[in-house]
């Protein structure tokens, strides 16, 4: 099993790093990917990567930091070139449902991971909230680029997903899913194909079902795993095989 999406760097996880490490182990968990969202993150991810063997890392800019941290594809692909177990970009994208960057900025910033992502042949970790049609059409200007896509905690509409297939695009389920109300995502996960689809924790957010509302880590995963299968009508360890041979075969092949 493994948590293609945490931030380990955050303090609830740091703080206490050597106990959530040992939790996620004895989970199954023989994976962490922490994400990179500012260049002051870049600089504890490249130290946690070190801590052991399962943490690997991502470099890139969170659209909510794009106004602040203009970053260039340069930078990204010499980080990504000298740093082995750095095996993402991002996670970039757009969100326009906070704003919290001008949407140029955000726009600019994207379209500098991807050309990394390009250049590099890594796969691209994207965030989308409240802009579905501009992420799409961004990405699918690059469509002859073989890009890697993959779409972190995906929330978004069927269409969107079936249109995000076309790229051959991956999606990555979070504790959402477990949610009462997520009927919809629920829906989509159970349309999007088995070999497209991963699982993450986003933790220390976005807590599972029977956890939500606490801080969230990566031993969580397994309820969003046992959700996952009941919602694909598999068992839980074909989905665990599934989710863990696509993390796999995007990010090392």
């Amino acid at each position: 099993m493994i948590d293609s999406h945490c931030h380990l760097d955050h303090e609830h996880l740091l703080n206490d790093l050597t106990n959530i490490i040992k939790r996620s182990k004895d989970a199954g968990i023989e994976k962490l990917l922490t994400i990179c969202t500012t260049i002051k993150s870049f600089e504890r991810i490249k130290k946690i990567i070190k801590i052991d063997e399962m943490i690997y890392g991502t470099i890139g800019i969170h659209p909510h930091d794009s106004a602040d941290h203009q970053i260039t594809s340069d930078f990204l692909v010499e980080n990504l070139n000298k740093h082995q177990k750095i095996i993402g970009v991002g996670e970039t994208g757009l969100d326009f449902f906070y704003n919290n960057s001008e949407k140029d900025k955000q726009i600019y910033s994207f379209k500098k991971h991807i050309e990394a992502s390009i250049k590099t042949n890594t796969p691209l970790i994207v965030h989308s909230r409240e802009a579905e049609d501009d992420t799409f059409n961004i990405l699918n200007s690059y469509k002859d680029k073989n890009l890697k896509i993959l779409m972190h905690c995906f929330t978004g509409t069927k269409k969107f997903a079936e249109k995000l297939l076309t790229l051959n695009s991956f999606f990555s389920a979070s504790g959402i899913i477990t949610f009462k109300n997520s009927i919809d995502l629920q829906n989509t996960f159970k349309f999007l194909p088995l070999d497209k689809v991963l699982i993450e924790t986003d933790s220390p957010f976005l807590a599972p079902i029977p956890n939500r509302g606490k801080k969230n880590e990566p031993s969580f995963i397994n309820f969003t795993a046992t959700k996952l299968a009941e919602i694909k009508n598999i068992s839980k360890t074909e989905l665990i095989k599934y989710t863990t041979d696509n993390f796999n075969n995007l990010f090392f092949n």
